[in-house]
């Protein structure tokens, strides 16, 4: 069986830093931090009192007020991104086949804000269950795709991938997979997260997991610094138009780049922790890079996982300098969690969307907040410390990690006819 090509034809973001993917990408080139005081709830007692929050995002834009109350914030974030996405990506469903169009999304969590509201409220009274019907079907992660299939009538493909941080990259290899097998036209791809509350924010603090600067937040994501102290919390989602070049081009499509590979592995190493040597991540890249028919020296840019987390960002470096070689000081690396803090399960889509925009533009987003290089990282490779670059990006590799030890690799090229 002959596989088809898969190209971009449409993007949606809404992100700590910009709720539209322009915004999006201007926050990105010019290092914004997105990083500030939690609003979301009374975070005065927690050891961590900031994240990237969602900013400006009334979901009264996106759909009526009856309907927002029965969906959870990560779902009212995945309507907001794929209708841009939807309407970027020039679709007319009356005019297309909706049995061949499908949705695979990405959450690694899902309602966390429904669970935690339903259960404090149940906490608080005497014992006798009161629970809003819609708690459950609230928090479902396979409940955003569902909304998404039902709100433009899409009937191909739909459920969700769920492997903690590396969500949203599997959603995308999953559609990728089933357009290029013939099983689908187009699929709306992407995911999304919405964990800055009460059990998001205490979770991760009782595992050491979270930055806890709190005099200082917007420096506090720092990705290969010295003194890095753990990830920031972020909130939003990313969507995708995944597309066949022929179902694309027969309708005049614009296309932003072509996905030309995916990888997964898992490391078999910790619940939590990366293997020290990014054992499984060197298998994930190099299934990517096998998958694309390319050779490591073709890649120009990484998105790297990069977390500022103390271990994970060791054992990246180490994966990419052991598979590049001397390639490794050639390529542009960044990580843009340094301005939008950690979407956990949406990562992978906005990463991927400013991949794909490096790739359209030519420009590679910095790593912002670095001070004090860390003898542990190999400080010859570039990470693109704090100011964007300028250089071609034919292709362009993204890398995501999830606890539990799964990981993902997606590589995005320039389109050639």
């Amino acid at each position: 069986m002959e596989l088809k090509r898969v190209v971009v034809t449409g993007l949606g973001a809404l992100t700590p830093i910009g709720n539209t993917v322009s915004a999006y990408w201007e926050g990105l080139i010019n290092g914004v931090s997105g990083a500030a005081p939690i609003t979301h709830f009374d975070a005065s007692k927690f050891k961590t009192q900031f994240a990237c929050e969602v900013k400006g995002f009334d979901p009264h834009d996106f759909m009526d007020r009856k309907e927002a109350r029965k969906v959870d914030p990560f779902v009212q974030y995945a309507i907001a991104s794929t209708d841009e996405a939807i309407k970027d990506a020039g679709l007319d469903f009356e005019k297309l086949d909706t049995n061949r169009i499908g949705v695979i999304w990405g959450s690694g969590i899902g309602g966390l804000t429904t669970f935690t509201e339903e259960v404090a409220n149940f906490a608080k009274g005497d014992g006798t269950p009161r629970f809003n019907p819609f708690f459950i079907p609230k928090m479902l992660v396979d409940i955003a795709p569902g909304h998404i299939s039902m709100r433009h009538g899409l009937r191909g493909p739909n459920f969700s991938a769920v492997s903690a941080c590396a969500s949203a990259t599997n959603a995308m290899i999953d559609a990728f997979n089933y357009i290029r097998m013939g099983k689908a036209d187009v699929i709306v791809t992407g995911g999304s997260e919405a964990t800055v509350n009460e059990a998001g924010i205490g979770g991760f603090n009782a595992m050491h997991a979270l930055s806890t600067r709190n005099d200082d937040p917007k420096t506090a994501s720092r990705p290969f610094d010295k003194d890095r102290d753990g990830f920031v919390s972020g909130e939003g989602s990313g969507a995708l138009i995944l597309e066949s070049l022929e179902h694309a081009l027969a309708r005049g499509a614009k296309i932003y780049a072509e996905i030309a590979g995916g990888g997964m592995s898992a490391d078999a190493h910790h619940i939590t922790a990366s293997h020290p040597e990014g054992l499984g991540a060197k298998l994930a890249m190099t299934m990517a890079v096998n998958d694309a028919g390319m050779d490591f020296s073709d890649i120009d840019y990484i998105n790297v996982h990069g977390t500022s987390t103390p271990v994970g960002d060791i054992s990246e470096t180490k994966a990419i300098v052991d598979l590049f070689g001397e390639h490794a000081y050639q390529l542009n690396i960044s990580s843009t969690k340094s301005m939008t803090g950690h979407l956990l399960g949406a990562a992978g889509a906005i990463e991927t969307i400013a991949s794909i925009l490096a790739v359209q533009n030519d420009i590679v987003p910095p790593t912002i907040n670095h001070f004090t290089d860390d003898p542990e990282i190999d400080n010859k490779l570039n990470f693109t410390f704090n100011k964007a670059q300028k250089r071609i990006v034919n292709a362009a590799l993204s890398n995501t990690f999830g606890f539990g030890g799964h990981n993902a690799t997606v590589i995005v090229k320039k389109y050639k006819a």
